[in-house]
């Protein structure tokens, strides 16, 4: 029989890299293992910009839970795909506006879990909670989300970079849309993705698929576009992810074209 210590270190791969590390890696953090800061390496010199991709990503993740508990008025927000806990994580976002609210994240990896018990902690008045599962079972993260959430009221799901680890056969579309499914009117999808669009970023995801412990599969706009399907936009779109309702304030760096957005409503 194994042991449980021994099963969540075989699920750390330590010697391969994983993406939720790598990322981690990519935005700075230390909560990664060599093999992890090697594989970001290998990205960055094929693709230097790599990690402003990564800033970009986290900054649209904060303007839209923004918008989402704020201008939308959510209260349940199921993040898939979480990562690493690092600044503006999405339960700080939504209960810094809203403290009542209650978020789900929902991750496979597990130092991604031992680290989210252990830093996500929620508002006195709002509730986290954290699913290890994997995005390819919708079904079993839907009923374990429904522990904290309640599925008959809207839900902000929140998908960001985690489709692209997807592949075609896998049918990608069709986990969002059970998913979707799921919620009530009034929910929203917010979510973005790499895309195809730049050579040096194909290279260099190329590289790093010939050594990682998951695959990422970059796509056109238009086939990110289509997860949208069947829901009402948020102005602007699909666009670019420094293009989405970006903070006056604060200029975005200047790799835009490398990857989507997008936030839409089920009506």
């Amino acid at each position: 029989m194994t042991h449980p210590r021994e099963e969540v270190r075989a699920r750390l791969q330590t010697d391969r890299p994983h993406s939720a590390r790598v990322w981690n890696y990519l935005l700075g953090g230390k909560d990664n293992y060599p093999v992890d800061s090697e594989a970001g390496e290998v990205i960055l010199k094929t693709f230097p910009e790599f990690a402003a991709v990564a800033r970009l990503q986290r900054r649209f993740l904060a303007r839209a839970v923004r918008f989402l508990a704020g201008e939308a008025g959510v209260r349940q927000f199921l993040d898939i795909g979480t990562g690493l806990p690092t600044a503006d994580n999405t339960h700080e976002l939504a209960q810094r506006i809203a403290p009542e609210s209650r978020i789900v994240y929902v991750d496979n990896d597990p130092l991604v879990l031992v680290h989210a018990q252990a830093l996500l902690t929620s508002s006195t008045e709002g509730v986290c909670a954290y699913v290890d599962a994997d995005v390819r079972d919708p079904e079993h993260i839907l009923a374990e989300a429904a522990r904290t959430l309640d599925l008959s009221r809207p839900v902000a799901l929140t998908m960001l970079g985690i489709m692209g680890q997807i592949s075609d056969d896998e049918h990608p579309a069709d986990l969002v849309s059970t998913l979707m499914s799921a919620l009530p009117s009034g929910s929203y999808l917010a979510l973005s993705d790499g895309t195809n669009t730049n050579e040096a970023l194909n290279t260099a995801v190329g590289v790093y698929n010939e050594q990682s412990a998951n695959t990422y599969h970059l796509r056109s706009p238009q086939e990110i576009a289509s997860f949208f399907a069947g829901l009402e936009l948020v102005e602007p779109g699909v666009v670019s992810t420094a293009a989405w309702r970006p903070d006056a304030d604060q200029a975005e760096e200047g790799t835009a074209d490398v990857s989507v957005c997008g936030v839409a409503v089920k009506k």
